[in-house]
């Protein structure tokens, strides 16, 4: 029969109270005789002693824990999630499997052959479901960036069956932010926590409208913090991920991630299509700095600098040095490197070139890619930018005042 740390530890600490009550016992036994009176009345002087001893070594009893607080966090948001019907309005001729087929007989360069006497192709309806959430009791609501792309028409069911047409106020597809109104009041509000404490072991709860099936909860715990949008596989994005295993699926997109007190953590976002129980969410503190940019300028300005960087290793190392066109030598075995200096833009303009090994941004140690475009979107649009870097194995400072991030990239 076996015994558990805490059985052997209780019982190790009875046996040497037993042995020092019985050692005492034998003195009292020595000093006073064969006299069972004496020596029931030095016991019972002994005796408390231990039994208080004992009580104090186990152990008060924790607070219970609340066994129902995935359903209170369920019952504190669920009010304020809501179903996100997008559709939008399509010509046949754009169905992509058309574009495809012309593509393979006539190649890219060419252009589709016009037969005015044909009939026009009719319009098909597209449309998607997602999920959101309400952020201001007159209407205010998060959502992804791509549950609305292109959306001709948005349509916004409450938990209670009431429907409203929304207005997208603006999107961000950089970050998969988008900001609707509807024209409702006294709604209720998704209470907005923080991740400064959250850590990975913790209990995500998502809810939202997974394939249609309104109102759904599920469960599970906070997997790993910064995931970089490289790693997710959107690499488009500027997002640090909170990954999750609590079950996102197709129609999650742009409901809200809570904690255990019912607090909206993140936005979900994204799912890998190769994956099993892997999810990932927008910390609730950029979707809400982009919401509110959104909500006041119906767009958000990101800082651009014109450079491909990559995170450093030997195999790349090597690479580099082999390459004739990067004309540089890399000394290093890690860190960020820039690849390329696009054309006609602030990098090419301040001077930065292939190969340089970016060590700090104003003042700033930076690791990897991630940490990079993290200092460069807090450093903000039109100002000066401290970048140091080593190039030809000597240090070197360059001022680099980023532009806004176009629209398309070249």
């Amino acid at each position: 029969m076996g015994f558990s740390p805490k059985q052997l530890g209780l019982s190790g600490l009875v046996v040497a109270l037993s042995v020092s009550a019985g050692w005492a016992a034998n003195s009292y036994i020595q000093e006073l005789g064969t006299s069972s009176e004496s020596t029931e009345r030095r016991f019972s002087a002994v005796l408390p002693a231990a039994q208080e001893a004992i009580a104090q070594s186990i152990p008060a009893p924790s607070l219970p824990i609340d066994t129902n607080f995935i359903a209170n966090a369920a019952n504190r948001v669920g009010p304020s999630v809501v179903r996100i019907d997008a559709s939008r309005s399509i010509n046949s001729s754009d169905n992509p499997l058309d574009r495809r087929l012309f593509k393979r007989f006539f190649g890219e360069e060419g252009a589709p052959p016009q037969f005015p006497e044909s009939p026009q192709l009719p319009e098909r309806l597209e449309q998607g479901t997602g999920s959101g959430f309400i952020v201001s009791a007159d209407g205010r609501l998060l959502t992804n960036a791509h549950v609305v792309e292109g959306a001709d028409t948005v349509n916004v069911t409450l938990k209670d069956g009431r429907t409203f047409v929304g207005e997208v106020m603006g999107a961000d597809p950089v970050t998969d932010v988008a900001v609707i109104k509807i024209e409702a009041k006294d709604l209720p509000v998704a209470p907005l926590g923080n991740t400064q404490a959250l850590s990975p072991g913790q209990w995500a709860i998502a809810i939202g409208n997974p394939l249609g099936l309104d109102n759904t909860v599920t469960a599970g715990i906070i997997s790993a913090l910064n995931r970089s949008s490289t790693q997710v596989g959107i690499s488009d994005k500027r997002v640090q991920f909170i990954q999750t295993d609590a079950a996102i699926n197709p129609g999650n997109s742009g409901g809200p991630l809570l904690n255990a007190q019912g607090e909206v953590i993140g936005m979900n976002t994204a799912i890998r299509a190769n994956a099993q129980g892997l999810g990932f969410a927008i910390p609730i503190e950029t979707a809400k700095r982009i919401s509110d940019e959104l909500f006041a300028n119906g767009e958000v300005q990101h800082p651009y600098l014109g450079i491909q960087m990559m995170n450093l290793n030997k195999e790349l190392k090597e690479s580099i040095n082999k390459d004739p066109r990067m004309s540089v030598k890399i000394e290093a075995d890690e860190g960020v490197i820039i690849v390329r200096v696009m054309p006609n833009t602030p990098a090419e303009t301040a001077g930065l070139k292939n190969g340089d090994l970016i060590e700090r941004i104003n003042g700033v140690d930076v690791n990897d890619v991630n940490d990079v475009q993290s200092q460069v979107e807090t450093g903000g649009l039109e100002k000066l930018l401290q970048v140091e870097v080593i190039r030809a194995g000597k240090p070197e400072k360059i001022s680099v005042k980023p532009t806004t991030l176009p629209k398309i990239l070249p």
